[in-house]
Parts: structure tokens; C-alpha cells; sequence
């Protein structure tokens, strides 16, 4: 028997099974509940007012320098290559500093901007153009400083594996906003992938439909594999659908597996994408003078990945990160909820020349800076802004002094900074965000010495704008109610940065 007669008999008999037990209404009423506008959380009274209809992520990858771009101090510029008090070192823990290190003053000018007078670094002159749509967070506090489980702990309020992404914790109460493309999508530049993993956009125990749908921009298709097969029309990929659906339909009145209703779900969204996504991707359709405020170049094949020396790569302005921004725009204006973007290259430590703040964080600042700055002006400019809210950091600080597991004595190309989870900082724009600055640390940028922000305090403030009660929202996991925040009331709204 071909498979084409085979799969009319198993459509009929599931039909005939299908249509017995659980009546016309149950594929549409799976699909309804998985990809609604309304989402699928457990109705248990956590909607409340939204400022903000979605989100734009922006996650630096190995965690940029506080202390060389946003944390202005006069006071560890004095104690700059000396050595560091024992007051910092006694009874603390760090990834790789050794012995007793020296002070690392900042490396770089700083200067007051905007109304606000934010002090910047010279390498971000750009973001001081547009820093009065901006809140200066400067009181972040995590408790992990490794990579992958500090970025673990920051997507998903776990610093173990195996927790839904914020991402998918959003897109599971909120549902879509357009049916043809996904909640949830991701995008990365910098040649690697965030030390934490795929894991950081994965649904954990949510159903796999609220995973982030990761998309390349490097002029291939947008989604592996989405494309329709050659010598296959659209109208034989929709038969060959509706029998599957109609196989899964059979699974599921047999077995009962929820997740064999999430695998219809994403058939259908995937064989919906194959005409949205070309379209939403495709930045050529942008104007020259759009393309040239983001500095995005369509079309461009990183080459990150081959790159033997950072510095080389970096040298070549590579404007995927820009070409990601101007993305991520075009997805919230399309309605995806929430839009992800990882940029990988900001872990320095000063080690060798391609990972030192000296040399390499100019150069990462200089992919970045055009980037933000024409992100936030365009969304503005569209109306959009007030209801997107913008997010940039990344998973920990770095210290005020100098890492000396190789070298004891500043030389060019191996200055760096270890990592360092008491204070750092991030920022937020848009989606209901009051600009301004929040929190101080002391003299040198070890500790938070007021409105101290942990990153639960940061996840709950972002359910909060987005319509969420960070508290209520939950998901019944292994006999607990599972929430993004964690367990307790730990997680508080930053209520003094809101509009």
C-alpha cells in the first residue's frame, strides 16, 4: 500500500474515531486555547493594567563593564594600580582572581548627558543622545557569578536547568498578537550562542509551543526547516498537515498526552509562518535612511564563527546586532510578543587581547551603540515606544579591580575585570519606564548602597508592565504553583520607575 492511500485510510479512521468522541470543535478549540491573544495561563486573577504590549530583550552575552561605561568613579580612578584593600577580599568569592589584585580604575573618559545629566562613557555617545528615554538601573544585585547559571537565574528565575524563559513565561499568560507568527522569537549575534544555552529561550515544563522560536539572519531562511520542501505545493503541505493533525487527534483521544495537542499547535503556526515570516524578516523593504539610522546592512554573512581573533572579527563592524534591532522592531510592530536578542563577546577578562576591556569592549560598544540609539528613536518616532518596553544588560557586574590570573602589571591588550554579582548595572526604556537614574553604589562600585535591585525585584517589575501580576501568575508543576520570581515574596515591583 503507498503511503498516499495509507494516509487517506488512517485519516478516515481517525475522523470516524475523532468525530465519535469528542465532537467538530476539538482541533480548534486546542489551537484557540494554545495560541489565543488571551493566553492560557491559569485563570487565577493575574491580569492587571498593562503599560507595555511587548518586549525587546537585549541580554549581553559574558556581561559588559559597569564600571567602564555607566559608574562614574572618581574615587577608584585614585586607587587605580594599587593594591586592593583586604576590606574586599576577605571571606568573598571569585571566578578566577587569585592573591590580592589591584584596583582597575575606569579606562575610559565619562560625561554627563541629556536633561537628566547621566554620566556615560565616552564609547556609548550615541546612547547619550537619546538617554532622557532612558532609567539607569544602578543598584543590580544577582546571586550568581558564573555565566551560564547567572544567565539561567536572569531568563529564568532558576540558576539550574530545566524553568521556563521569561520569554515563554510571558507568551503563556498573554498569548499572541498574531496568529501567523510566533509569541516568542529570538535572534544572535557575536558568533556563539550565551554560555547557558538554547536553554535560556526553552519552555521548560510550560507546553513546548511557548519555546522561543529562534531565527538567523544571515540571508539563509529565516527558520530551519520552514520552508516548503521542493516539488511540494502549498496545497499538498496543507493535506499532508491536516493528516498529521488528524494522527495527533488519535494520539491524543488514546493517550491523552497534552503535549500531542501542543504538536498541533505548532504545525499549524509553523505552516501559518511560512508566508509571515519572509515577509517580516526581510529588511530590504526598510527605507535607506531607516537602515542608516540602525546601521544595519541587509544581507550581511557574519563571520563570527570562523574567527580565530576577536579583535579580527570585530574590526570588520560586523552589523548583525544592528540588523537584529532593526528586526526586533519589526516583529513587536507585527505583533510577536516578546522579541529576544543575545549579543555574545562582553566576558572581559583581560586574558588575551581578544577579550580585554581596553582593546575589545570599544569595538563590542561600537557594534551596539548606533543600534540602541536608532532602536529607540525609531520606536518613538512610530508611537511605539511607550508601549515597548526596552531592556539591556547582562548576567553580573565585573570588580573594581583588576584580574591577575596571568598578568600582575597593566599591559595593553590584557586589562580585564573578573566577574562580580554585588552591583551592577542595567537599563530599562519605554513600556510605562520613568527615565531617569535609580540606585547608587559606594565609591569604587562594590556594593549597592541605595535601592539595592535583585534580579527578581527586575523580573517582577517587568511582568508587572506587561499586564501580569508577578505573584498570582503561576503554572501547578510537581505539586507546586511554579512562578517566574521564585517561591516567596522576594520578588518586588520597582514602583519608583514607573510612570
Amino acid at each position: 500500500m503507498n503511503l498516499s492511500l495509507r494516509l487517506q485510510k488512517a485519516r478516515a479512521l481517525t475522523r470516524r474515531h475523532f468525530f465519535k468522541n469528542a465532537g467538530l470543535g476539538f482541533g480548534a478549540v486546542a489551537l484557540q486555547s494554545l495560541l489565543s491573544r488571551e493566553g492560557a495561563g491559569d485563570d487565577s486573577g493575574y491580569k492587571i493594567p498593562a503599560k507595555a504590549k511587548s518586549i525587546i530583550y537585549l541580554h549581553m552575552a559574558g556581561s559588559p563593564s559597569q564600571l567602564d561605561l555607566f559608574e562614574n568613579k572618581p574615587a577608584l580612578q585614585k586607587l587605580h594600580n594599587t593594591q586592593c584593600p583586604q576590606e574586599y577580599l576577605a571571606g568573598k568569592r571569585f571566578a578566577f582572581i587569585k592573591g590580592t589584585p589591584k584596583m582597575l580604575g575606569p579606562q575610559f573618559k565619562y560625561r554627563q548627558h541629556g536633561k537628566t545629566g547621566q554620566w556615560i562613557s565616552e564609547l556609548l555617545p550615541q546612547l547619550g543622545k537619546v538617554i532622557d528615554d532612558v532609567c539607569v538601573l544602578r543598584s543590580l544585585n544577582t546571586e550568581q557569578f558564573n555565566h551560564s547559571p547567572a544567565q539561567l537565574f536572569m531568563h529564568t528565575g532558576n540558576p539550574l536547568l530545566g524553568n521556563p524563559s521569561m520569554g515563554s513565561w510571558v507568551t503563556y499568560g498573554l498569548g499572541s498578537e498574531n496568529q501567523n507568527l510566533p509569541g516568542f522569537v529570538v535572534l544572535s549575534s557575536g558568533g556563539k550562542t550565551p554560555s547557558a544555552g538554547k536553554s535560556l529561550w526553552g519552555s521548560g515544563f510550560l507546553p513546548t509551543v511557548y519555546q522561543g522560536v529562534q531565527c538567523r539572519t544571515d540571508g539563509g531562511d529565516p527558520i530551519l526547516f520552514l520552508s516548503i520542501p521542493q516539488g511540494m505545493g502549498r496545497k499538498a503541505r496543507r493535506e499532508t498537515l491536516d493528516a498529521l493533525n488528524d494522527l495527533n487527534r488519535f494520539q491524543y483521544q488514546t493517550i491523552g498526552d497534552p503535549e500531542t495537542i501542543t504538536r498541533i499547535a505548532q504545525y499549524e503556526l509553523a505552516f501559518r509562518m511560512q508566508l509571515a515570516v519572509p515577509e517580516v524578516m526581510d529588511i530590504t523593504r526598510e527605507s535607506q535612511k531607516t537602515l542608516d539610522l540602525y546601521g544595519a546592512k541587509p544581507g550581511f554573512i557574519s563571520k563570527a564563527e570562523s574567527a580565530a581573533d576577536p579583535r579580527t572579527l570585530y574590526k570588520a563592524d560586523d552589523p548583525t546586532f544592528a540588523n537584529n534591532c532593526l528586526l526586533a522592531r519589526r516583529l513587536v510592530e507585527n505583533g510577536v510578543r516578546f522579541v529576544q536578542l543575545y549579543d555574545w563577546g562582553w566576558d572581559h577578562h583581560g586574558t588575551s587581547p581578544g577579550e580585554s576591556v581596553d582593546e575589545t569592549l570599544p569595538i563590542k560598544c561600537r557594534q551596539i551603540d548606533t543600534a540602541i540609539a536608532g532602536l529607540l528613536t525609531d520606536l518613538k518616532q512610530r508611537d511605539m515606544l511607550d508601549e515597548t518596553l526596552i531592556v539591556w544588560g547582562g548576567e553580573f557586574g565585573r570588580t573594581p579591580m583588576m584580574q591577575n590570573n596571568r598578568h600582575t602589571e597593566l599591559k595593553k591588550g590584557f586589562i580585564g575585570r573578573d566577574h562580580h554579582p554585588h552591583a551592577f548595572t542595567m537599563w530599562m526604556a519605554g513600556g510605562g519606564i520613568k527615565p531617569g537614574s535609580f540606585g547608587q553604589t559606594d565609591d569604587i562600585g562594590y556594593y549597592p548602597t541605595e535601592n539595592k535591585v535583585s534580579v527578581r525585584d527586575l523580573q517582577a517589575t517587568i511582568l508587572h508592565q506587561m499586564g501580569i501580576d508577578p505573584h498570582r501568575f503561576h503554572f501547578a508543576y510537581q505539586g507546586l504553583d511554579q512562578r517566574l520570581i521564585g517561591p516567596t515574596q522576594q520578588g518586588q515591583v520597582i514602583q519608583d520607575i514607573l510612570t
